[in-house]
């Protein structure tokens, strides 16, 4: 979603109604919260049991239909509220294959209908929840499949995806496109024989995969596909749902379960993780939500005239401070990470949460798996009643255990600010920007030789560790970096833009901290200058393949950086201390130059010592390195980490816009 605090906003276009007036916030305070594992629905042999959560309710009932949409109820039961104030209600068959809604009587009037917010299956819309028995969507292999990534977070190389961007156009050689079923499908090419699909990501070299929202969102109409109507996802309906779109059959509530886990099966078996673009900090709807039809008001945080705050810029907030919306939101992540084997997850403007809801968050999924990775955008989108202090602010990431947030710092210092399309940044020649691009190589810790008092973003050295630092130059928001390039750097040819996007990427690889990358920047992808294209066709989002034989250097050089990481630890401290002791800048004059080392075989390294340059002048600048027997590994805009030369110190050119790396 979008970006920083001050950004622009997409999401009063799509997020739902005005707001109406309620009671003061303070009256939620004495709401006896419920974390029984009944909520919503249970099946088992005693029959169909159904449980809703609603305290102010004075009478509940469910409605049970046979079809997903249309036609009335074949039978209504009236629930009875219990001392824990949650409704219930059952009956003793087991009801597979039909679909029900909750209804709910409060203040006197009758709520509009809703699947209920723990709903796990739903059919077209996800208007009507369904039952199904879950263990008739396990792919084959399902009970030992695991997640393939064992390591560090900043082991990790993340590539960002959109399932429509990826597949949908025609050079994708994809049979199942915009689909989960899309990274099923092995030997899949271009019409130049350049692999697409899952072979592509695992001939890039990339560990994860982070996927856009997947999970049911109101903005496409699953009951009229064939409009190919377009959309990031950033507008939660049900939470713990697959996105039906996504599916061959929406309509069929088991269709899209079974779907999405043969696609993470199919990743985890070619060795790539799945990260899950998570939003929980904002519903598509307000007063019409399923949170707001089953206890209204309470789910959401309110401005002191009663209208929803909006630190979303979505026209509303949740409120993760209170006990049940902080318990929906670990139990959600939870479900995810055990029926989806889903291996990480992102968080859509995390400071929205507060920080204790996030390290529960954090805690409650590492006790599932140590390797699951949880980071998110440690801004908002506008101001928030929830104090400061207590917002999962970038600022305040250490005290977050296990947690890691986005570099604004890198992203804006390399390739010039997200908010202005024309400003330029180091990698694209424009001076000043030097001691920000050294915070984002010391991923925000303390560094002797780092003065952050010269930071454009950030200040102080608020990360402690460098696995709670997220690097990148490009997301699905804000202009792609083939895009940005082209606006900021006018009058240049794309041979000179290309190889500003390589340094660009050469420094968010190199630095501490852990990568993330756009999907298609490797064949440099454009979206035809369009920042905000969460609802644009596939003619501006869709990723043509056909790039990746006209730019096969660029996708070369990606592979190539990245399998230099991966080989060497040097690249991937885990400790601010090391950083400190092992990174060394170097004392450099010229503008828009940076070199240091990387000294003492840091982090176990087999190299002795990494000598790094990163020159973001269009003209060759001339360095000084010790003298000695060098091995080059970068020079002029290319790369390999098994060598491309040898130099021997001294005085030694850098090309134009590039990076020079060596090591002895």
């Amino acid at each position: 979603m979008k970006i920083t605090a001050g950004a622009l906003f997409w999401g009063a276009l799509l997020c739902g109604s005005a707001a109406e007036s309620v009671a003061s916030d303070k009256r939620f305070d004495s709401f006896t919260a419920y974390n029984g594992s009944d909520l919503e629905l249970t099946v088992n042999s005693s029959g169909t049991h159904f449980a809703v959560w609603s305290p102010e309710a004075t009478e509940a009932e469910v409605l049970l239909y046979n079809t997903d949409r249309n036609g009335k109820p074949f039978t209504t039961l009236p629930m009875t509220q219990g001392a824990d104030k949650v409704w219930r209600a059952s009956v003793s068959e087991q009801l597979y294959g039909k679909f029900y809604t909750f209804r709910l009587k409060v203040n006197g009037k009758w709520l509009d209908e809703t699947p209920g917010i723990y709903a796990k299956a739903a059919g077209t819309n996800g208007q009507r929840a369904a039952i199904i028995d879950f263990s008739t969507t396990n792919p084959e292999g399902w009970e030992k499949d695991s997640n393939p990534f064992k390591g560090n977070i900043n082991d990790a190389v993340i590539y960002e995806m959109h399932h429509r961007d990826f597949s949908i156009h025609p050079s994708s050689g994809i049979a199942h496109k915009g689909k989960f079923l899309a990274l099923t499908e092995p030997y899949t090419t271009n019409s130049h024989g350049d692999k697409t699909g899952i072979d592509h990501l695992k001939e890039l070299g990339v560990t994860h995969i982070h996927i856009l929202p997947s999970y049911d969102y109101n903005s496409v109409d699953e009951a009229n596909l064939p409009a190919n109507e377009y959309n990031w996802g950033y507008d939660p309906w049900n939470y713990n749902v697959p996105e039906g779109s996504y599916s061959t059959d929406p309509a069929n509530p088991a269709t899209r379960v079974k779907e999405m886990k043969e696609m993470v099966k199919s990743l985890h078996d070619q060795g790539i993780a799945v990260i899950m673009d998570v939003v929980y900090n904002h519903t598509a709807n307000n007063d019409n939500s399923n949170f707001s039809l089953t206890a209204p008001g309470y789910f959401y945080r309110h401005r002191e005239d009663g209208s929803y705050s909006d630190a979303s810029g979505c026209g509303n907030e949740t409120a993760s401070e209170r006990q049940m919306m902080r318990d929906y939101i670990i139990n959600s992540v939870k479900y995810w990470a055990k029926e989806y084997h889903i291996d990480g997850f992102r968080f859509d403007l995390m400071a929205i949460h507060d920080i204790e809801t996030m390290n529960q968050v954090a805690a409650a999924l590492k006790e599932i798996d140590p390797n699951i990775f949880v980071y998110g955008e440690g801004w908002t989108a506008g101001d928030s009643p929830l104090p400061v202090e207590k917002r999962a602010l970038k600022e305040n990431v250490s005290k977050m255990e296990g947690i890691a947030v986005f570099s604004d710092d890198i992203r804006d210092a390399v390739k010039g600010h997200y908010s202005n399309a024309q400003d330029r940044g180091f990698a694209t020649g424009k001076p000043g920007n030097e001691e920000t691009v050294k915070i984002g190589i010391v991923a925000s810790t303390a560094h002797p030789q780092v003065d952050y008092s010269k930071g454009n973003n950030s200040k102080f050295a608020y990360a402690t560790s460098p696995l709670q630092i997220i690097n990148y130059v490009s997301c699905h928001d804000d202009l792609t970096l083939t895009d940005k390039l082209a606006k900021s750097m006018e009058g240049s040819t794309e041979a000179e833009r290309q190889r500003a996007a390589r340094l660009a990427q050469t420094i968010v690889f190199t630095s501490q901290g852990t990568p993330f990358m756009f999907a298609g920047e490797e064949v440099f992808r454009d979206k035809k200058g369009v920042h905000n294209s969460y609802k644009s066709p596939d003619s501006i989002n869709a990723i043509n393949w056909e790039l990746k034989n006209i730019n096969s250097d660029q996708f070369n050089y990606y592979k190539n950086l990245i399998r230099l990481r991966r080989e060497h630890p040097a690249f991937r401290m885990t400790s601010a201390q090391d950083i400190a002791k092992h990174l060394v800048f170097d004392e450099v004059k010229a503008d828009n130059v940076i070199s240091y080392s990387l000294k003492d075989h840091a982090n176990g390294d087999s190299w002795k010592e990494i000598k790094v340059i990163f020159n973001g002048n269009p003209e060759a600048v001339t360095v000084k390195i010790p003298k000695g027997q060098w091995t080059i590994v970068a020079n002029d805009g290319m790369i390999n980490p098994d060598g491309l030369g040898t130099s021997k110190g001294g005085q030694v050119s850098v090309a134009p816009t590039s990076a020079l790396i060596l090591y002895r």
